[in-house]
This record gives C-alpha cells, sequence and structure tokens, in this order.
C-alpha cells in the first residue's frame, strides 16, 4: 500500500535528509529476515550396495526428502504476529500515547465538549500549521525504523499521518504505534502540514505530523478479509458473485493475483464490509433518496401516514405472504399498504404517503429480488385523469435524480471509482409512452412481444435499451397495461375494457413502481373481485370504506433500493440495502429475549 522507502519519501514530501536513514533500516530489515533453510539430499552410500529392503529404504528417505522441500516450496510465508507492545513508564514521551481507559462516560458532562474533533473530510490546506485532534479508523500502516506512514479512514475520507523519531517522538511511541491492529478506532493529535508532493493514496491532500496517538478501541488482529482487497475496482461485478474459490494459477504463470473478496463473503461480514468506500457511499445515497421523496411530496401539500404492518388475508390478493399466528388468528406481513392509503386518501387525507418495509414471500434469488425492502409509498385524489398523478410521481422522481446528481458528486464518484458506471439519463418533462407503443418498437426491433401479456424482464430490458437510443433518457413511463397484468383493484380503460388505467416506471430498462388509477365504486370493486374468485370476506373493511363515497385516486408502490441500483448502474440490489433478507439469508440474527433481558 505505501511503496518502497524512496517512494513513500517522495508522495508524503518528508525531506531528503531523511532518505539515507529509510534506507539505512531497509538493509538491516532485509539482513534479519529469516532464510529458508532446504534439507541437504541425502548422502550417496559409500559402502557396497545393500540388500533390497536397505534399497527401499534409502529410496523412502529422498522421497520424504523431496516431499518436505516441496510442501516448503508450496506453504505460503504466514506474516509474523505483532508483538504485544508492553508501554515503559520511564518512556520520555508516555504522556503522549497508550490505550484510553474505555468510555463508560465517566467524564465530567459539562466538559464533554472541551477537546475539538475535526472530521477527515474537512482536513485541508485552510488548516495548514494548525494543530487538530481527529478520531477515526487506522486503515493502513507502515512503520520503518524512524519513520512511519498511519493511514487514518472515516467513512469515505483518508488522511496520512506521519512519525518520525524525535525529541517528541520515543522510539516506544513508534513501537506502539506498529503494535496497533488495523480497523482500530484510534485519536490522532497532530498539525497539519503540505507535502511537497501529492499523496495519491488519499482523499485529503495534506498531511499530519503526529504529536499524540491514542487507541480508543481496538480490532481483533486477524480480519475476515482486508479492506484493500474489499475496495479493489471491479470492471465486471459479475466477479464478486458466486463462491469464494482459490484463485486457480496456471503452471508457468507469476502467482500473483488480485484477491476479490466475494458477495457471500461479504454479506457474513456486513459489519465489516459497510466499512468499504462505496458502501458507505451507497448508504448514503440510500437516506437521500428517502429525504428527498419526503421533501418533495411535504412541498406538495402530502400527509405522511404509518400503516400496519400485520394484516389480515392477503394485500394484493396473492399467495406470496409471510404467514403468521395472531392471538389465534391467520395473519400475514403486509406486502404493500395499498388498501391502508387508499382508505386515507377516501378519509379525505386527499394525498398521503409512507416510507416503510414490504415483505413478499417470493422464493426469488436473482439480483433484484428481496423478500423485505424499503417501500416509497403514494396515494393521492385527482379531479379527471389520472395523468395527473403521474405527472406528480414523475417530477418526484426526476426532483430525486437531479438533487442526486447535483447534491452528492462525492459520493457518486466514490462508487463509480470501485464500480464505474455510465452516468444515469433522464428527461424533463419524463417521457410518457402507452404499452401498445412499447410492443410495437419491440417488434420493429426483433423482440416478439403479444400486446395481451406482460412484458418479461427480458423484454423490458429490451425496451429500455431502444428508448435510452431512441429518447435519449434511462427513465421512462409506460401505461395503458392489459387487464391480464394487472390486480383486481386496477381501473379499466373507458375505451379497451381488455387494457387498463395502469403504469410502470422504469430505470434503465428495469421496473421501479407499478401503479394504477384504483377501482373507486363499491359495486365494481365487488364486481372485479368475484372476477378474481377473491374471498370477500378478507376485505370487508376495505369494501365498506367504499359506501359513503370516495374520490377517484391513484398511486404507486417504488423500491428505494432499486432507485439507488439503477442510478448508480449497481448490479446486485444487495449492495443497496444494510442488511439482506432473501430466500437464503436471515443473518445477523439476534433473539429478541436477547434484547429484553435484565442482569
Amino acid at each position: 500500500a505505501f511503496g518502497g522507502s524512496v517512494r513513500c519519501v517522495q508522495k508524503t514530501g518528508i525531506n531528503a535528509e531523511y532518505m539515507g536513514l529509510l534506507n539505512q533500516d531497509k538493509d538491516q530489515m532485509e539482513k534479519k529476515e529469516e532464510k529458508e533453510v532446504i534439507p541437504p539430499p541425502a548422502q550417496e552410500a559409500t559402502a557396497a550396495p545393500a540388500g533390497k529392503a536397505e534399497e527401499k529404504k534409502e529410496e523412502k528417505k529422498k522421497q520424504k526428502v523431496k516431499k518436505e522441500k516441496k510442501e516448503k516450496k508450496e506453504k505460503p510465508k504466514k506474516k509474523e504476529a505483532k508483538v504485544a507492545y508492553v508501554k515503559d513508564p520511564n518512556d520520555p514521551c508516555a504522556s503522549k500515547f497508550g490505550d484510553v481507559e474505555l468510555i463508560r462516560s465517566q467524564c465530567d458532562p459539562e466538559e464533554r465538549f472541551k477537546k475539538i474533533y475535526t472530521p477527515v473530510c474537512n482536513i485541508g490546506e485552510d488548516m495548514l500549521g494548525k494543530e487538530i485532534r481527529v478520531r477515526a479508523r487506522l486503515h493502513n500502516s507502515k512503520i520503518k525504523g524512524k519513520i512511519g506512514f498511519i493511514i487514518l479512514r472515516e467513512s469515505f475520507a483518508t488522511v496520512q499521518a506521519l512519525m518520525i523519531i524525535s525529541p517528541e517522538i520515543s522510539k516506544g511511541m513508534m513501537k506502539y504505534a506498529d503494535s496497533i491492529p488495523k480497523e482500530s478506532l484510534i485519536e490522532i493529535v497532530g498539525v497539519v502540514a503540505k507535502p511537497n508532493s501529492e499523496i495519491k493514496g488519499c482523499t485529503q491532500k495534506v498531511e499530519l505530523a503526529v504529536k499524540e496517538i491514542w487507541t480508543i478501541s481496538k480490532s481483533c488482529p486477524v480480519l475476515p478479509f482486508q479492506l484493500e482487497d474489499a475496495m479493489r475496482r471491479v470492471e465486471n461485478q459479475e466477479d464478486e458473485e458466486g463462491e469464494d474459490k482459490p484463485a486457480e494459477v496456471k503452471k508457468g504463470e507469476e502467482e500473483k493475483k488480485e484477491i476479490r473478496v466475494k458477495q457471500l463473503t461479504r454479506l457474513d461480514n456486513r459489519v465489516m464490509d459497510l466499512r468499504v468506500p462505496a458502501n458507505q457511499a451507497i448508504m448514503r445515497l440510500q437516506s437521500a433518496v428517502g429525504r428527498y421523496f419526503r421533501d418533495f411530496l411535504y412541498s406538495k401539500d402530502f400527509v405522511e401516514i404509518h400503516s400496519p404492518k400485520i394484516i389480515p388475508g392477503v394485500s394484493e390478493g396473492g399467495t406470496e405472504v409471510f404467514k403468521l399466528s395472531y392471538f389465534g388468528k391467520d395473519a400475514c406481513l403486509a406486502q404493500s399498504p395499498q388498501f391502508y392509503k387508499q382508505m386515507g386518501v377516501i378519509g379525505d387525507l386527499g394525498k398521503v404517503f409512507e416510507i416503510a418495509p414490504a415483505f413478499r414471500a417470493e422464493n426469488s434469488n436473482t439480483n433484484r429480488h428481496l423478500c423485505e425492502f424499503t417501500m416509497l409509498d403514494v396515494e393521492m385524489d385527482f379531479k379527471n385523469h389520472y395523468f395527473e398523478v403521474m405527472d406528480v410521481l414523475g417530477n418526484m422522481l426526476n426532483y430525486i435524480f437531479e438533487n442526486l446528481a447535483k447534491n452528492h458528486k462525492r459520493e457518486l464518484d466514490v462508487i463509480a471509482e470501485q464500480y464505474p458506471f455510465v452516468p444515469f439519463k433522464w428527461k424533463n418533462p419524463p417521457l410518457k409512452m402507452n404499452f401498445l407503443d412499447g410492443v410495437k418498437l419491440l417488434n420493429e426491433n426483433g423482440v416478439k412481444q403479444d400486446p395481451t401479456k406482460d412484458l418479461s424482464s427480458e423484454s423490458e430490458k429490451a425496451l429500455g435499451d431502444i428508448v435510452s437510443k431512441k429518447f435519449d433518457t434511462d427513465f421512462y413511463m409506460l401505461y395503458g397495461y392489459p387487464i391480464s397484468a394487472r390486480p383486481f383493484y386496477t381501473m379499466l380503460d373507458p375505451k379497451d375494457p381488455n387494457y387498463t388505467n395502469s403504469y410502470d416506471f422504469f430505470m434503465r430498462g428495469e421496473e421501479i413502481t407499478s401503479g394504477s388509477q384504483r377501482v373507486h365504486d363499491q359495486a365494481m370493486l365487488i364486481d372485479r373481485m368475484n372476477a378474481a374468485k377473491i374471498p370477500l370476506n378478507t376485505a370487508k373493511d376495505y369494501i365498506d370504506s367504499f359506501k359513503y363515497g370516495a374520490p377517484p385516486h391513484a398511486g404507486c408502490g417504488i423500491g428505494l433500493e432499486r432507485i439507488v441500483k439503477l442510478f448508480c448502474g449497481l448490479r446486485n440490489i444487495r449492495k443497496c440495502i444494510m442488511f439482506t433478507r432473501d430466500p437464503k439469508r436471515l443473518t445477523p440474527q439476534i433473539q429478541r429475549s436477547i434484547l429484553i433481558h435484565r442482569i
């Protein structure tokens, strides 16, 4: 990570007077390296040839020596464990380094702001010569004799700290710094200095001349994977999927293959994986999407609601639900707040939205399906045509896209550095396209599509590519789906009952939401439920809510994680959620009995 001594010096801008010191230390270290001892070959017998038994014994000896040689050659050299450092109380710098007492809020609360901390991302040239205090993770370190380099990481910002043995920094202080394991939480007091040449390995282009170094919380020295390996640039995201296997090296090739941390290893150690700068940026984008969703809808006088997640029956007339017992009654986890948000509109809230989890018991192990995810739900009344709702939804998504691009360039750059992607394109106002026009485009481009059937995932992807090339946009709205592709509560097209007043929105050829005008007449709703063979008693309260007059209304549910995934061109949606819930993963596991246990 740091390279040779000379290169380190050049990168960090250390004065030339330390060059000889570094090379001298390097020579000393090389002399101390242990040389591999190879057992000498067996001596040839000088005596007269022995019997067959003696010959066999000699042959076995030779084979054993040969095998030992081979094993020693193939066996990778293990890094020597760092010897535990014991602090000398008489060290002249003893008051400037060490392990901090476990923080149990034991200090005087009135002095809680006595120490001022500077975020790593704020350290810049405007602070040159200033002494600051930084608390961050030890990303990496390289201590060589009388000089040491430490990389501090906070979120996705990094800065280099420099230590040189002097009256202010003792040899013991240097040894202590070398003993701190990677990923430990440390605190450094140092002076901001400008290097003679650019530091290319860190986000901050200044360095810290260390005056104090303290360990707040030590990491286990053995990590599940190295952060440097998990941060490598990935040109083909499929390379991260599948099982972890050692890289195959063909005969004659150099055994220098880059380690690739696979998706399964990342998910099994998600807490560590979240520390990877690209994942830090993804989580911040996920947070931003929710914020901009709220901001836009609040500005349009929407009301935020919080609907039940334990419900009787089935949310949308399907069977893919997580069933549970509710005090002796059958219940399930909500697939969607669909019926409840409609009831909110009928209850004269007018325009409502919700950000909440949704649950789907689909045994789908694809890169875009989850069993638990976050839904951005919207429902609103309208006056004359459901396009009024489509306009609001399209403008809302454009607002999210614009703010992500404008306010989160740093996060997008960090993600693109590890997972390169083509910037997302959208039009203002958004492109609306009739379903039959979409079918026509597919057929004209050699993709067969039945106009009375829903689009397959392959057809959606193909249409997305066609639209991107023809209209120069990665976001569009397709409306007027056939009746076979929509649930019972969807309003039929008044001009053709084989089609509906419905719509799907797409990003990069992948669906992010499905919505429609809802049936708001009770008699029509009952007829549609009977046609779909849905027992009326499973939705009695929902049906009854239409008794006393209901306004025309429409809405949709948008997958938050899908917006992040597709805006950043990520292949797997599991990167866009904090902890994955899919058919094969129910970890990390924390029993509720542990959470409520009292000692």
